[in-house]
């Protein structure tokens, strides 16, 4: 029997879309997003019709459902709670201790969400065999695969979210000298938004199949990626304006610091429930 033609994309070394060509007219598209959260293949038949065909047994199917109900509620439930503890700094009584507690629950659903996002790629459908089902593989809770690019991307996205647990402890710290402060809170709050960053950017990369961003608005996805990358460039934006100045002993701007966290903590909360809708 003849084998299906195939042609591989993606960014770098890391192969994010594979399509074959079947002699008999027709191809089939594995794309690494759509086949690791939805389960399913891209199918275009003779006449041109394209179809997203789940091809992912009932039990994964079901798999994927439970772990994107987890990874999308743990970010909104943690948006939620980090815009709440940003409204408390800013309009609040101004005890630091009491939106650190919350800063700090939204902490960990963040945690949550992103050890359930690096779930997702461990036990996804893998790539088929020329077009045909995807292979399901044995549950796993954890794994090491640094040449997958949604397992960098989310991996990264994990370890943010530990770094941002080192930064949410130490802010319960009192009586810290001004360059104590800068090392213990600011530092890691920094190193985290850059690791959010990064796995934004490995994730544009992923949907792209290229090394820059595109715009596909039409993609759900897409969006999930755009929305939660905008929210990491304004935790940023609230990070650097967060440093404390040896010669004042004061933060650069204490409301851009807080407004950057309350919209991109709500930049979360809305990628959390647009990722409710990318399942199966």
């Amino acid at each position: 029997m003849e084998q299906p033609e195939h042609r591989a994309e993606g960014a770098g070394p890391f192969t994010t879309r594979l399509t074959w060509h079947h002699p008999e007219g027709g191809t089939v598209v594995w794309e690494s997003r759509p086949a690791r959260k939805r389960g399913a293949l891209s199918i275009r038949g003779p006449g041109g019709t394209v179809a997203m065909s789940p091809t992912a047994d009932a039990e994964t199917l079901d798999r994927l459902r439970r772990l994107n109900s987890v990874a999308s509620g743990a970010f909104f439930l943690g948006g939620v709670l980090f815009a709440l503890g940003a409204g408390v700094a800013q309009f609040g009584s101004g005890d630091p201790v009491e939106s650190a507690a919350i800063y700090c629950a939204g902490g960990l659903f963040f945690t949550l969400g992103g050890y359930a996002s690096l779930l997702q790629v461990l036990n996804a459908p893998r790539q088929s065999q020329g077009g045909g089902p995807l292979a399901t593989v044995a549950w796993r809770w954890w794994g090491y695969e640094p040449m997958r690019l949604d397992w960098l991307s989310t991996f990264v996205l994990f370890a943010g979210t530990l770094v941002f647990g080192v930064n949410l402890l130490d802010s319960f710290l009192q009586g810290l000298s001004v360059q104590q402060t800068n090392r213990l809170i600011w530092t890691p709050d920094v190193v985290g938004c850059v690791l959010f960053l990064v796995s934004g950017h490995l994730a544009f990369a992923e949907i792209c199949h290229r090394s820059w961003p595109c715009i596909r608005s039409r993609s759900l996805g897409w969006w999930v990626v755009a929305v939660n990358q905008f929210g990491s460039v304004l935790f940023m934006v609230s990070a650097l304006a967060a440093f404390t100045r040896p010669a004042t002993q004061s933060l650069v701007n204490s409301d851009i610091a807080n407004w950057g966290t309350l919209c991109g903590a709500l930049c979360f909360a809305l990628g959390g429930v647009l990722q409710a809708f990318e399942r199966p």
